[in-house]
């Protein structure tokens, strides 16, 4: 059976739209293909991102910052999750093919100014608000969460 395909799209693909891929990798990869991109891809994933997430027990070592250029065109997703304003603002208004968009707005975590322990704080509390809305939309479309 294909499984569906998610693609969550951010500004710089290094923080939510990367958390907001692994978290439902994590809890409904079986039964979607989850994806992420940036409107203008970083160099690379925040290494705060890699150390929260790996706080909680997910491996991010193998992910990359990635345009959306990278899908636009190649892949049909069935549903586009944009998980910042500027990213929803910037991005095609049209994507061929999908089904359904999705504006989950989450506060930049790598635009954070202040101490270590602040900056860290404050990507933890974004994986957590993005970690219960990947769960909450699970549920709501009743695929059981893993």
């Amino acid at each position: 059976m294909k499984k569906d395909t998610v693609l969550f799209l951010c500004t710089g693909n290094s923080a939510r739209s990367q958390m907001a891929e692994a978290f439902l990798r994590k809890h409904g990869g079986e039964h979607f293909e989850a994806l992420s991109a940036g409107v203008d891809p970083s160099t690379g994933v925040h290494p705060l991102t890699i150390k929260v997430m790996e706080e909680i027990g997910v491996d991010m070592s193998a992910h990359r910052a990635k345009g959306v250029g990278a899908y636009l065109g190649r892949i049909v997703p069935r549903v586009v999750v944009f998980v910042c304003d500027r990213a929803e603002s910037t991005c095609p208004s049209l994507w061929p093919g999908f089904l359904q968009r999705l504006s989950w707005p989450f506060e930049d975590p790598a635009a954070c100014q202040g101490t270590e322990e602040e900056r860290i704080a404050k990507f933890r509390q974004v994986r957590d608000q993005i970690q219960e809305k990947v769960k909450a939309w699970l549920s709501e479309i009743q695929v059981p969460s893993a």
